[in-house]
């Protein structure tokens, strides 16, 4: 996790805008829902249901949820290319709804696609996007954004002879040209590699570090748990969960204890009776248990009792991925009443 606290690392941003502008938190959702209606044969779908969620201010905050749970929906809500049907949402401390452009002007997005004209050079596509804005010439820090990203030396190539990685970094460059104190990064590396991955994650890091509150959505589960201070989880429309990571992980009180033994096992030895042991290979026992009963110098006394002697023994703590499976298993709630939470609009 990152060194410095969320707050520590939003106070450029917050120092910039003057305390007034400088809200807890740097989106506020509440009671927010999307329902499509009904095309065709399809029915009306409820793409969001209540949503009440809070990015504070400075945080690299991560959203997850599998395919259709509705986090792209909640996304272009947020950036403006689709419409609630309720509720109520503010970025920056400006209402969505109330105050569009003050909304819009506080986030940049930077989508799954990649949407780069290849004939154009990075410079002119910041200068372009800055333009689009309404950025003055004078108040542009397009080389300074290209520097920070590590593409400064690509300036004035051509965008189709830039390699992935840095095509991802653009992407990321051209959200950041109105200096935007919210970025929200869509799966940003969906399809790269682990090496363009890590340095993607550097750059993420370096822009939270320097105040910029990241909402970060990704299917990578180990992504989001190096990266991320905060987790919600987004399931059928639903948040099922939403908290600090570490509390997140904390949620499982369980661990995975392999032992190598110096010999092979026919089966499990009776000693290990009370426990929760398999014989995963030969000579090799796995055991789970819950951590707060701290079973495992009885374990090790049961294994001396049966006349074995280990040999190697290590253990597998729960990670996000088992969280993220055991909240998202859970079905989906009766849609039935789509009509009775409103049109979409």
């Amino acid at each position: 996790m990152l060194d410095s606290s969320p707050a520590q690392r939003a106070s450029s941003h917050a120092s910039e805008r003057g305390p007034a502008a400088a809200p807890e938190a740097a989106v506020h959702i509440r009671g927010l829902n999307k329902t499509y209606r009904a095309a065709g044969k399809s029915p009306a779908k409820r793409a969001l249901i209540d949503v009440d969620l809070d990015v504070p201010r400075g945080c690299l905050f991560g959203l997850l949820g599998p395919n259709g749970a509705g986090k792209s929906t909640l996304i272009n809500i947020l950036a403006g290319l689709v419409i609630k049907t309720s509720g109520h949402a503010e970025i920056w401390g400006h209402d969505i709804e109330r105050e569009p452009r003050a909304a819009r002007a506080a986030i940049g997005v930077v989508p799954q696609e990649l949407n780069i004209d290849p004939f154009f050079t990075p410079r002119q596509l910041l200068e372009l996007q800055a333009g689009l804005y309404g950025v003055p010439p004078k108040e542009r820090e397009t080389m300074g954004i290209l520097r920070a990203l590590g593409l400064a030396d690509k300036a004035e190539a051509y965008s189709r002879s830039l390699s992935g990685g840095m095509r991802r970094r653009l992407m990321v460059a051209k959200a950041m040209v109105h200096d935007p104190p919210v970025l929200v990064l869509d799966e940003p590396t969906a399809g790269v590699d682990i090496e363009l991955r890590q340095q993607l994650w550097q750059q993420v890091r370096a822009l939270n570090a320097r105040g910029t509150t990241v909402l970060l959505t990704t299917h990578y589960l180990e992504e989001a748990e190096e990266l991320c201070d905060r987790i919600a989880i987004i399931n059928h429309g639903r948040v099922i969960a939403d908290d600090t990571t570490p509390n997140l992980l904390a949620q499982l009180d369980s661990k995975d204890l392999t032992i190598v033994v110096d010999r092979a096992l026919d089966e499990v030895p009776p000693a290990l009776a009370d426990f929760d042991v398999k014989l995963s290979a030969p000579n090799s026992l796995s055991v789970h248990y819950c951590v707060k009963e701290s079973p495992v110098a009885q374990i090790l006394t049961a294994i001396a009792e049966a006349g074995l002697t280990v040999i190697d023994l290590r253990t597998e703590e729960a990670d996000l991925e088992d969280i993220f499976l055991q909240l998202t298993r859970a079905p989906a709630e009766d849609a039935s009443a789509d009509e009775s939470r409103g049109r979409d609009t």
